[in-house]
């Protein structure tokens, strides 16, 4: 078990080293962008372009729309890391390799983290389209990326997870999407496994839990990024009506896919002003 924590420390060591030879420089931000949300690396002043194929001990992503670059540039004058595609349980990865990328990208420098995804809507309330600001999480997926062996190279043995999301950074979203009157809710997400959606009586059961917004990913990462030390503010695209209701039609992927995209354009509308006030 000790050698495996050696080989996961020498990989993440190796793949900052190869990233960092060609960048010259650090960055300064993470943006993970969840499915149906790539079009947000738009916004960025393109400088390097990594294949996770390429990056030694990366995962490869399957899920779809996530095309698997992590590209270094600028959006506005500050100088940003994003992934262009993530990583789930559902494919098999396990939650320490999900977790990995987190930990490369902070030995680039960056110590801020916007995370984003895409997530049913468990408030009837909530349309698809609709942005909701992640308030806090529950994760439901039964695993962690922290069992296991230990290294205080990665952080904290038992990382204090009660205030995973900037509260400072939930005030700057807010105040910019009121600025750009762009509609704007708040919640707290569920992660679960998948690949499956959740039944009506599962969603049902998540409302009553406490759950607002229910999808497949984040919760790994962003506990992986707390015990590295990110500050972190998560956004959820709301891509389908979720509460179990009576009226609940079936999803499909095309419908997600469509509503992530509106969403994404309203996250575009206010991240040049985010990047730069944040990362002062």
């Amino acid at each position: 078990m000790l050698n495996n924590m050696e080989e996961m420390i020498k990989t993440i060591e190796l793949a900052s080293d190869q990233i960092l030879s060609e960048i010259d420089g650090p960055v300064e931000c993470l943006l993970m962008l969840g499915t149906g949300l790539g079009s947000i690396a738009d916004k960025i002043e393109l400088e390097f372009r990594f294949p996770y194929e390429e990056i030694r001990g990366f995962p490869v992503s399957t899920a779809p729309t996530h095309e698997g670059n992590l590209l270094i540039g600028k959006i506005g004058t500050k100088r940003v890391a994003i992934m262009q595609g993530r990583f789930h349980l559902y494919e098999g990865w396990t939650p320490s390799q999900i977790a990995a990328p987190i930990r490369v990208i902070k030995k680039l420098g960056a110590t801020r983290f916007l995370v984003t995804n895409a997530a049913g809507g468990l408030r009837e309330e909530f349309n698809p389209g609709d942005v909701m600001i992640i308030q806090d999480h529950i994760n439901m997926t039964g695993s962690n990326p922290l069992i296991g062996p230990h290294d205080d190279r990665l952080g904290l043995r038992f990382p204090d997870m009660s205030d995973p999301y900037d509260k400072n950074l939930q005030d700057l979203v807010r105040k910019l999407f009121t600025k750009y009157d762009i509609k704007i809710s708040e919640g707290i997400y569920i992660g679960i496994t998948g690949p499956s959606l959740e039944t009506s009586a599962e969603r049902r059961f998540l409302a009553q839990c406490g759950g607002d917004a229910v999808g497949m990913s984040t919760v790994m990462e962003v506990i992986a990024a707390k015990q590295a030390g990110f500050q972190i503010i998560g956004l959820s695209a709301i891509t389908n009506k979720a509460d179990g209701g009576p009226d609940q039609r079936p999803d499909t992927i095309e419908d997600v896919l469509i509503n992530a995209t509106t969403a994404g354009q309203k996250i575009l509308k206010i991240l040049p002003e985010l990047i730069e006030d944040w990362c002062k």
